[in-house]
């Protein structure tokens, strides 16, 4: 049953480990950067939603106050109107940052570590966790044993002990 309750406890874990969308994201595009064209501004909200802030690192473009996001927003605006496509709007940002610069980036020779570093080591828990319930004795291995007069003392209070019990 104790294996049982630490195989609860570590997928309990992994699951508060998860990222979970519970507030919506706050949009941080300003007035002066929308496109007077409803179209080619749902265009520009599209892209920047797909690009990475490169200060908040964990925000779209869309959804930070930070100035360069600013910049990009207003970049991908200027693109689009100079009659980009989102594809060319996204290589030109691309081109400049990096593929850094995508909330998805694509697999590629580049971003092969990014995209098997949290498998690798999802896997390496898996054998932690695997070989410590496997071998519970590793632990009681490592334990030091009693000196002589450590050993006496503990005989000598087992026998009080059960002198007491017995007395009762």
């Amino acid at each position: 049953m104790g294996c049982f309750r630490r195989l609860l406890f570590v997928a309990a874990a992994a699951l508060l480990l998860l990222p979970l969308p519970l507030v919506p994201a706050a949009v941080a595009v300003q007035p002066d950067e929308i496109l007077s064209d409803a179209g080619m501004e749902r265009r520009a909200r599209a892209i920047s939603a797909g690009l990475r802030c490169l200060v908040c690192q964990n925000q779209s473009i869309d959804d930070s106050d930070a100035p360069l996001a600013k910049d990009l927003r207003v970049l991908v605006r200027e693109r689009l109107v100079a009659g980009d496509s989102d594809s060319e709007v996204l290589d030109y940002v691309v081109a400049r940052y990096g593929d850094f610069v995508l909330l998805k980036p694509p697999m590629n020779t580049h971003t092969m570590l990014l995209w098997l570093a949290p498998l690798m080591l999802l896997a390496g828990v898996v054998v932690f966790i695997i070989r410590r319930l496997s071998n519970p004795s590793a632990v009681a291995s490592t334990a030091v044993p009693l000196s002589d007069q450590e050993q006496a003392a503990l005989d000598r209070i087992l026998k009080e002990r059960s002198g007491d019990g017995s007395s009762a």
